[in-house]
This record gives C-alpha cells, structure tokens and sequence, in this order.
C-alpha cells in the first residue's frame, strides 16, 4: 500500500510540474522550414502514400522539391556519340550533387528495376536494394504516428487526435499532388540494345560519369520530373498549407500531454527521416535505379581527366564541346563551348 501511494504521489507530481510548463506554442515546430520530405522526395522520384504516416516539420515544403536542384542545370556529354546537352531532371541533378565530390570522378550505373508484387509494394514504398535500415527508420516514424493517435484517443485527448489527423490528411493531398505531377513525360525515341556513357560537369569541380542502357539513362535525364502545376493543383497545394498551418494554431487546444507528445513525434519522425535519407545511397526515378559503381577517383587537373577518357574512348568531340579540350589539339577549329 505504502509503495502504491508513492506511485501515486510521484505520478501526481510529474503531471503538476508538466501543467506548469507552457507548450502552448508547440504547434509551432510544424512549421519549420525543413526540407527533409522533400529530398525523400527527391531521391524517391515520387511519394508513397505509406509516407501520410510520417508527420514532421516541413510538411508544407514537399512541392519544393525541385528547388533542391538549386536550378542548376549540369552540361553533360555523351561518350559514345559526343553530343552535348544539360541534364533538366531536378532530382537527378540534386542526387549528383549529394555525392559528387570535388576533384574527384564518380561513376554510378544506372539499371532498370524489376516488377514488384502487392501493388508495387504500395506504391514503391519500400525499394529491394534500398538499405535495410534505412527502411526500419521509415517503419518507425510510422508506428511512432500510429501509437501517439492511439495513446491520445486513450487520453481522450480530442484535440490532440484531430491535429495529427489534419496533418496526415495534409500530407495525404500533397502525395497524391507529387504523384500526379510524376506521371511519365517525354523522353525521346528509344533505343533499344544501346548502351550509353555519359560525363556530368557539376559545380565545384564535381564530375559525375552515368553508365547504362540509353533508354535508362535517358529516363533519368531527360523530359520532365516535376510538371508545373495547373489551377487544380495549386488549389490542392494551397489547401493542403492551411491545414498546416491549421494545426499550429489548434495545438494550443490539446492537452499538455498531448503538446509534449506533438513535440517529441515531430522531433523524433524528422531525425528518423533524415538519417534515412542519408543512409539511401541510391536515387530512384521512373522504375530505373542509380546507384554508386566503383571508389571515386581523383585527378590533379581536368584536363589529366579528359585526356584520360579520350584514350579510353577513342574520340574527343564530347570532350571539345565541354570547352575540356581544345580543338587545335586534336587538328580542328574550336567550336563554341556549351556551358
């Protein structure tokens, strides 16, 4: 009896120092401009509708996930046939900025995934080759969701219940608006049987080579990622912010248990989130994976690198066209560079 009543007087005395504590601002976090979403986005190629149940800052952010490209658009070469072109897929050119490193050529092989069953694993929520735990974290940010909906209809915390269900129902809408806006678009002629390699000149020095299928690489390369969005979209778009910001303004309502639960769920999702982002080494797009071949290799000058590829390749036009070369070098007038 004596241990029940300390039990007591002890769970009395944590709730009076909570009561005393104001989270009447706890809303307030949902706002942050993060945007951790959307670089999942970005390196998924798309959304997954499992992802409703991941409820973190930067919810309002998830259509901004072309703008982490920074607008660059990268001058690229062909290898095998010297043409010249940019590479316009937002989160390609985001992708080859996250492991593209300075002074140093990446290569990463670019290959067609296979047909899953259960629909896609829901709608390509759970990749084979993608790190396992990588996908625990994501599985965990969404049981966290599950059990704080549960443990606050068990509180009866009403208010509470209804800013996470606003938040899910914000994050469902914008889902469904990427997916939409991710419908397969223009990407050339096909041709099939061919193999491609191609030489990406990123900023800062950073060199990417893309191995693969021509069909595979153009998919990842070329045509359109995000579309711009029509009067419905932005309509959707412009609900699903208010929602939001909504729910930071009805977290004042919700218990102080509930605030501190809002607060420890949205904290924890994105920590989840973003260490799952930085262990996703690979970058989804259109069915077709891309992913890391070989060590990076580094090079005192570009030129060292060029010289080096012109060997291995045999031809020099891609190389005089990306301004690495000159053309007098190799007895041909210099061509205006494209840069």
């Amino acid at each position: 009896m004596v241990h029940m009543a300390k039990q007591d007087l002890s769970s009395v005395d944590w709730q009076n120092s909570l009561a005393g504590t104001s989270l009447d601002a706890a809303g307030l976090i949902v706002l942050a401009d993060l945007d951790t979403i959307a670089r999942r986005t970005a390196l998924m190629g798309s959304a997954s509708y499992t992802d409703a149940l991941v409820i973190c800052p930067g919810i309002h952010r998830q259509q901004k996930a072309s703008d982490l490209s920074k607008a660059e658009l990268p001058p690229t070469g062909s290898l095998t046939n010297g043409y010249i072109f940019r590479i316009e897929n937002q989160a390609t050119v985001a992708y080859l900025q996250s492991i593209g490193i300075t002074g140093q050529l990446v290569t990463l092989g670019v290959e067609k995934l296979q047909k899953r069953s259960w629909y896609h694993l829901w709608a390509h929520g759970f990749n084979p080759g993608k790190s396992l735990v990588s996908s625990a974290l994501i599985m965990m940010a969404i049981l966290s969701t599950i059990s704080s909906v549960t443990l606050l209809v068990s509180i009866e915390d009403w208010w509470g219940v209804s800013i996470l269900v606003t938040l899910i129902v914000a994050r469902f809408l914008n889902i469904s608006l990427i997916r939409w806006r991710t419908m397969p678009s223009w990407h050339g002629v096909l041709e099939p049987g061919m193999n491609g390699d191609l030489l990406v000149l990123l900023s800062q020095d950073r060199w990417v080579r893309m191995q693969g299928s021509v069909d595979a690489l153009k998919t990842v390369t070329s045509g359109c990622w995000l579309s711009d969005t029509t009067f419905f979209e932005r309509s959707l778009e412009a609900s699903a912010t208010v929602l939001v910001y909504l729910s930071a303004v009805l977290a004042s309502n919700a218990t102080q248990v509930g605030k501190m639960l809002l607060i420890i769920l949205l904290l924890g999702s994105v920590g989840l989130l973003g260490i799952s982002n930085q262990l996703q080494e690979a970058l989804y797009m259109r069915g077709h994976i891309v992913r890391l071949k070989g060590k990076p290799k580094m090079y005192a000058r570009r030129l060292d690198l060029a010289k080096e590829l012109i060997k291995e390749t045999r031809r020099y036009d891609w190389a005089v066209g990306l301004g690495m070369v000159k053309g007098e070098e190799y007895g041909e007038r210099s061509a205006p560079v494209t840069l």
